[in-house]
């Protein structure tokens, strides 16, 4: 077949705009990323810590203006001489991503825009492993639409949608293969969620709740250069994650940090994973709430909201009692002692105590601490950092809004510039 010139010099031209857009795409992303890990600097300093021409950089950043995902800050004078440059920002208050997480006593829903700051919270007692899953996705629909319904009442618009469930999940399929908390088993979660919500609705995406909790907490020390990082949470099961050189790491199967149903110690109380003496029930919630009180109590209730039943249990300890105090104190050495274990193997930089751990940490994090200190096996082992998670019982669903808000730094070209400008 003849081709002419002029036929063969246009594909060419078409092939390279392609990659020029791709290009100029990942340039964006990259500044947009930039911005949000370090925060507002000067076009000249964003040139320098990118690689890219200065040109260029004020180029891409007149797009994201454009975009409305940066703006205009003050003048830059940390270098003390010369003309200040002007800054630039993360913006993105009119775009936002909600994350959802599902636990086995509730519903949690908050809305992040493009900067992190919280625009939507609520959560949902709903005890999911009394009712069928298809009832309790009925449930998650319902909280979607009303959080949907209450950004864009404040004008914001949602960009992305994005489930955190305990148990294996097969991200890819969005579906929750296996999830014993829950008593869930192949439950085709994004598949059901998108005929209950209909047409015109974002598609949602669906991850592990630890993974994604572990990648949020890990972004809070993002300022102090944190590369290993051991996130360990106490909800109604136990869940760990572990990044390490700055990764997270997911293991062959993704099943990494998944000890909820490792075995922590000698215990009659059965799982439902069908083993006895998981993490779950020797350290979980479920176990601190057998122990301090006895069927019927209201903190057993798992209609109440969680933190309302979490500050009844505070205030018995506050008050003294002795049960309380018992129960906090034999969960406190248990899981110091697991966590001295998985330090001997990960050590990590610093430890985070998620979830309810997070919520009595003047009793957990201190008995850690010891523990660690006498365990140590070398005198030059560096110190590790104990702490509270920064998100308590957010973690989840704020890890699940700042994988929504993903898709925007990686491709800002997904974001229309907002009407009028």
């Amino acid at each position: 077949m003849h081709m002419k010139s002029g036929d063969r010099v246009t594909g060419t031209v078409s092939i390279d705009a392609s990659k020029v857009a791709t290009v100029r795409r990942t340039n964006l992303g990259l500044i947009l990323q930039l911005l949000r890990d370090h925060g507002a600097r000067s076009r000249s300093r964003i040139a320098a810590e990118s690689g890219l021409p200065k040109a260029t950089v004020s180029s891409l950043i007149a797009e994201l203006v454009e975009r409305g995902l940066v703006r205009e800050g003050e003048a830059d004078r940390s270098k003390g001489v010369g003309r200040p440059g002007q800054t630039v920002g993360l913006d993105g208050t009119a775009i936002c991503a909600l994350g959802l997480e599902i636990d086995a006593d509730y519903i949690g829903v908050l809305a992040l825009d493009l900067q992190g700051t919280e625009i939507h919270r609520d959560r949902v007692a709903l005890d999911v492993r009394g009712q069928s899953p298809e009832a309790a996705l009925g449930t998650v629909a319902d909280v979607i639409r009303e959080g949907l319904a209450a950004v864009q009442a404040r004008g914001v618009r949602p960009v992305g949608i994005c489930l955190a469930t305990p148990g294996v999940v097969d991200a890819g399929e969005g579906t929750v293969v296996f999830a014993p908390n829950i008593g869930w088993r192949d439950v085709p979660v994004r598949a059901w969620l998108r005929e209950r919500l209909g047409p015109g609705v974002l598609e949602v995406d669906v991850d592990n709740d630890a993974r994604l909790s572990t990648v949020a907490e890990h972004a809070q020390f993002a300022h102090q250069h944190v590369t290993d990082l051991l996130l360990l949470t106490g909800e109604s099961g136990v869940a760990g994650g572990v990044i390490t050189n700055g990764r997270l790491l997911r293991g062959h199967a993704g099943l990494a940090g998944e000890i909820g149903h490792a075995s922590l110690g000698p215990s009659d109380e059965p799982c439902p994973c069908g083993r006895t003496g998981c993490w779950e029930t020797v350290v979980g919630l479920g176990a601190l709430l057998r122990r301090v009180a006895d069927a019927g109590d209201p903190v057993r209730d798992a209609s109440r909201d969680l933190e309302e039943r979490m500050a009844d249990v505070m205030r018995r300890a506050q008050d003294g009692d002795e049960r309380t105090l018992g129960a906090l104190g034999d969960i406190a050495q248990s899981l110091a002692h697991g966590v001295s274990i998985l330090a001997d193997i990960l050590n990590p930089q610093v430890i985070a105590l998620g979830g309810y751990f997070a919520y009595f940490g003047d009793y957990f994090v201190p008995a850690v601490e010891e523990r660690l200190e006498s365990r140590m096996m070398l005198s030059v082992f560096p110190h590790i950092e104990v702490t509270r998670s920064r998100l308590g019982f957010s973690a989840a669903a704020y890890g699940a809004a700042r994988f929504a808000l993903g898709a925007v730094f990686q491709d800002p070209t997904r974001v229309d510039a907002p009407a009028g400008r």
